[in-house]
């Protein structure tokens, strides 16, 4: 049984932006290179244009034309609709998508497909109200507008990809990798999508989410008064401080540095305080090689397993991965290590030395189960 027809939406495939190349490259290499010893037969791969063919004239602007026999009507009857991204314009200002791609996916949907974005391509589908109700995600850089603009989309910026059934939307670049090789794990299991993993050299599966590549920024705020006090806290977060201490600083009682807090930057006291010193370990995490253990005190979390329990929970990995996710730089250059073998899916631990016998069913899908996140006390005093 074949492993499944897939269309590829090329958004403008008459002067096609370069940048644009690396998402529409993903789903190629993934769905269209024949792979016969691990599934035979492998995907049908067929690229679908939104715009008029091109034909012999001006080069486009971009120096880069792309030809496809495919159309929009052709994106009925594939068993997946993939869409790598849309026009810049229609993130940035609103405009509209290419006449029809919106009553195509729509179409492709009720006829049965899988529907896949990756990095801007979820406003497509959200634009053609497929993703009404669900969970979805983009690259962090456009989750806000993604949420402005459709506010009936669950937008969750801290995630690689949301797999919601029959729609699947990524974040931007690698993390549409992530999801296609996801994509190959649904369906023809766990020991193929290692293998291919392992051909392409990447991770068959990376922990963690979009929010450790989320630079954290101060939220802005017209409260200039407080301004001088959490610079203060600032440079000695390494210390233990509390609200009253911080109120004290600020001459002003706790309960209205508090709500000015809040008021200026969405959070309270010890949340803010919490986010400062995770902001800090990553810092460390990323510049220097200390152990975990001197992070966690120089940031003011206390014990290492203070600093591995926040850290998990509000950046999504552990210190270890973070750190080998950023690797300190020497004279500009990164430290790098061996390339690590890719480990299997929980439970084929061996897949990866087992011969690769071809498959021609496609199993269940593989659904991953995320790690507990270490417990630890909660913090009365954020230390």
């Amino acid at each position: 049984m074949s492993a499944g027809s897939v269309a590829v939406v090329v958004t403008e495939d008459i002067g096609f932006p370069s940048w644009d190349l690396y998402e529409l490259s993903i789903p190629l290499t993934v769905f269209g290179k024949p792979q016969p010893d691990l599934a035979d037969p492998w995907y049908d791969l067929r690229l679908c244009g939104t715009g008029p063919q091109a034909q012999d004239g001006p080069r486009a602007a971009s120096g880069l034309t792309l030809r496809t026999p495919y159309g929009l009507a052709d994106l009925a009857g594939a068993d997946t609709v993939i869409v790598p991204s849309v026009p810049d314009a229609c993130v940035e200002d609103g405009s509209p998508l290419p006449d029809g791609l919106a009553d195509a996916l729509r179409d492709a949907h009720d006829a049965g497909a899988r529907m896949v974005s990756l990095c801007t391509g979820a406003f497509a589908l959200a634009e053609a109200g497929l993703l009404d109700g669900r969970r979805a995600t983009a690259h962090w850089m456009h989750t806000a507008q993604l949420a402005e603009r459709y506010p009936k989309v669950r937008v969750d910026d801290s995630v690689l990809y949301v797999d919601d059934g029959d729609v699947l939307t990524s974040a931007g670049l690698t993390a549409g990798l992530d999801l296609c090789l996801h994509l190959v794990r649904r369906d023809l299991g766990a020991h193929v999508a290692n293998q291919l993993a392992r051909r392409m050299v990447v991770p068959a599966h990376r922990p963690g989410g979009q929010a450790q590549f989320i630079e954290q920024s101060v939220p802005p705020t017209d409260d200039t008064g407080l301004a001088p006090v959490l610079q203060w806290a600032r440079e000695r977060l390494d210390e233990p401080l509390t609200v009253e201490d911080l109120a004290r600083r600020a001459a002003m009682s706790p309960r209205t540095f508090y709500r000015r807090l809040q008021a200026a930057t969405g959070n309270t006291p010890l949340q803010w305080l919490l986010d400062q010193r995770i902001g800090r370990a990553r810092g460390l995490l990323e510049s220097t090689d200390l152990p975990v253990e001197k992070v966690s005190e120089l940031s003011g979390l206390g014990t290492a397993n203070n600093l591995r329990h926040h850290f998990l929970k509000q950046v999504g990995v552990s210190p270890s991965d973070y750190r080998r996710a950023f690797p300190r730089t020497v004279s500009g250059m990164p430290e790098v290590s061996g390339m690590p073998e890719v480990s299997g899916m929980p439970g084929d631990s061996g897949a990866l030395r087992r011969s690769a016998a071809p498959v021609r069913t496609a199993p269940a899908s593989a659904r991953r189960t995320p790690a507990a996140a270490r417990r630890s006390p909660a913090l009365s005093r954020v230390r």
